[in-house]
């Protein structure tokens, strides 16, 4: 890549122009390698836009763009990331280890749905324990609101959120407050609308899909500079807006032949880059494949990811606490699996799964693998937003076994992921919406996400309509809650549960070997010993269970059990931890 503030990568096009807000056009000459720099300077001003290509006399966006104070169909606004006054000199970063992860979407989190105001929330965090703030991506996006997986132009940051000046306010309050920041990223798509790549040069697959459509090329002919397009992007996260870590959305639909996956180049790259700043950089995949060499360390042969979620923690948990079973939660109804997941990381090693047909997975080498490696949660915006209405577990569960599945994610052995609002049994759903200006596309995704739960039994009339501007106020997260009744009961549990895993080392021993669960499946009951003595006793039973249990009650749901002369009592839906 070139240095200038309008070079731009057009290896297809005869002939390129930089055409000015002003209405002023510039010529562009081509270097070898496919650039295209402007032929006379330009002022170094703040202008805004665009590109016209060949004899197509409508400018494009910048692909690069840092800043779109339009629609991903305007022209473009130069922004300087090296202009912002930064006031987190000091902060070293923060590691995933022993961390508390918190999942927000920032049009939803608070009234206003801007990153100014999510900065006013970062003490609710502080207060619950929270250590690394995950973003979902907010990348630019066609129309207002969107859950950020349509993005298409991943260089800059969504205006109605407030631009690329708000996300740096919003990194530099959260290192102030000692939050480190993840950001979700999506490589393995782009959005249905103001995608315009395609003009500039051969960005996408000639032939590779995935289910959101075509993805890109990672391995085929000029792909050096669609993968340098993505690896510069990484890197503007990390360094340009001190970003301290990214989750990588479905990685497992990065189609890439090439002799060092996209993955592995990743982590060389911020492994460097981490060196370089001195600080921790870590990259979280969203993969689904259930391969743990996907975060084991590329001396060792793997992939070189630091980290990676796990979906069947999160479907164990939610089939035990909701006897839920259809689709791909059908094998997870034994409490049994619930145990492996807990010991072992996965249920599907390499065992058949019948919701894909086929085996699937491969064993951990838990002697070699550290738990934090694992990302888990009881919640998150896939798992509540794709569901018909957007129900969270509050919806259907009571106090004690919302807190149940506080007490699993926290006190377990993974890093817990905690979804916005379930701190607090919100009782705003998060529902699937999206703002597309033309009507054609709105349409298809109505129709697209009622096809989608046709098969899940659901009726056409329970899914909210996407495009129906009050599907996304519903999601809007009431603040008002968290000192009110139920609300305020699950808020306290979740903040002292915070405080445990500081004050008790078992609960962040990274260790699987420190873990060791029993199942009574008649009974319905499981217990979790980590070797420093602690023990977490859940009853999901119809009838009170008696344990003998050591030691002095650290935590009890709302219902309480009780410990006296070495019996532990937990009556129906309870759980506690001993230590």
């Amino acid at each position: 890549m070139t240095g200038g503030r309008f070079d731009v990568w057009a290896p297809d096009a005869e002939r390129v122009r930089l055409r000015l807000g002003d209405g002023r056009t510039v010529a562009m000459k081509r270097s070898a390698d496919g650039w295209w720099l402007p032929e006379e300077p330009v002022l170094d001003e703040v202008v805004d836009y665009g590109y016209l290509l060949d004899d197509d006399e409508t400018p494009r966006p910048d692909p690069r763009s840092r800043w779109q104070p339009g629609t991903v169909h305007e022209l473009s606004r130069t922004f300087d990331p090296h202009d912002f006054a930064w006031t987190d000199q000091a902060w070293t970063g923060k590691q995933l280890a022993g961390s508390v992860v918190y999942e927000l979407h920032v049009g939803t989190f608070t009234p206003g749905g801007t990153l100014d105001s999510a900065i006013e929330r970062l003490p609710h965090l502080v207060d619950l324990g929270v250590d690394l703030v995950e973003l979902l991506p907010v990348n630019a996006v066609n129309g207002t609101h969107n859950w950020g997986y349509d993005g298409v132009l991943w260089y800059a940051v969504h205006a109605p959120y407030g631009g690329p000046a708000a996300y740096q306010r919003f990194v530099d309050a959260c290192h102030a407050h000692g939050l480190g920041v993840v950001q979700d990223v999506v490589y393995n798509h782009l959005g249905p609308s103001g995608n315009y790549l395609p003009l500039f040069g051969p960005y996408l697959h000639a032939t590779g899909h995935n289910p959101w459509g075509a993805g890109l090329n990672l391995d085929g002919p000029h792909s050096d500079q669609v993968r340098r397009y993505i690896l510069d992007n990484v890197r503007m996260w990390l360094e340009d807006y001190h970003v301290d870590a990214l989750r990588l959305d479905a990685v497992h639909a990065l189609a890439d032949t090439s002799a060092t996956h996209l993955l592995e180049q990743m982590a060389i790259e911020v492994d460097a880059l981490s060196a370089h700043l001195r600080r921790p950089l870590t990259l979280i995949a969203e993969s689904d494949l259930n391969d743990a060499r996907m975060v084991t360390p590329r001396e060792a042969g793997g992939t070189g990811v630091h980290a990676q979620w796990s979906d069947d923690f999160h479907h164990a948990v939610h089939v035990a606490l909701t006897g839920e079973t259809s689709g791909y939660y059908g094998d997870f109804a034994p409490l049994s699996t619930l145990a492996k997941v807990l010991e072992r990381g996965f249920l599907h090693d390499g065992t058949w799964s019948s919701f894909r047909g086929r085996r699937h997975g491969r064993p951990v080498d838990t002697a070699a693998m550290p738990t934090w490696r694992l990302v888990v949660c009881n919640q998150n915006h896939d798992q509540v937003g794709n569901r018909a209405t957007g129900d969270r577990l509050a919806a259907t569960l009571d106090d004690d076994r919302l807190v149940i599945a506080a007490l699993l994610t926290l006190a377990g052995p993974y890093t817990p992921m905690l979804f916005q609002g379930e701190e607090w049994a919100a009782s705003s759903p998060f529902q699937f919406f999206t703002s597309h200006p033309e009507e054609e596309l709105a349409e298809a995704v109505r129709q697209g996400r009622r096809a989608e739960f046709a098969s899940h039994g659901w009726g056409e009339q329970e899914v909210p309509d996407p495009q129906d501007p009050a599907t996304f106020e519903r999601s809007k997260l009431d603040w008002s809650e968290l000192t009110e009744g139920r609300h305020a009961v699950v808020l306290d549990a979740y903040r002292r549960l915070g405080a445990l895993r500081r004050e008790l080392p078992d609960l962040t021993d990274p260790s699987f070997g420190s873990v060791s669960c029993d199942v009574d499946e008649d009974a319905r009951v499981l217990t979790v010993r980590r070797r420093g003595g602690t023990l977490l006793a859940v009853n999901l039973g119809d009838a009170p269970a008696e344990l003998p249990a050591d030691g002095s009650l650290a935590f009890t749901t709302p219902t309480a059990a009780t410990l006296a002369d070495g019996v532990l009592t937990l009556p129906p839906g309870t759980a506690a931890l001993l230590a």
